[in-house]
């Protein structure tokens, strides 16, 4: 009984780590690939590197992909875009509006 509740804590310890670390990064991966796979020609994007662009063409036979800039054109690959745009758009600008909307909609 007493080795059982030597190792208690410890156990413990991995199943918090697991929920709280492992199990995030495994989400945030899939999503990642997942909108890898989803783009299409148009989207406006960000790198991970922090250049926004907007796509010219994908290759689906090597997975990269020719990304337009106010540079010029730059070929990527697919798993070196961050995110969409018009997604941190809408997180950033019309999330907070909507909330202030449907709270002034309550006041009123």
């Amino acid at each position: 009984m007493e080795q059982i509740q030597s190792f208690a804590p410890l156990l413990l310890i991995l199943v918090v780590f697991y929920f709280f670390m492992i199990m995030p990064q495994m989400k945030r991966q899939k999503r990642e690939k997942q909108f890898a796979k989803d783009l299409k020609k148009g989207d406006r994007v960000i790198t991970k590197s922090g250049m926004h662009a907007k796509v010219l063409d994908l290759n689906s036979n090597d997975d990269t992909c020719i990304l337009e800039t106010t540079a010029g054109k730059i070929k990527f690959e697919r798993s070196a875009i961050s995110m969409e745009l018009s997604n941190l758009i809408f997180l950033a600008f019309w999330k907070p509006l909507q909330e202030k909307l449907s709270l002034n909609a309550l006041l009123f």
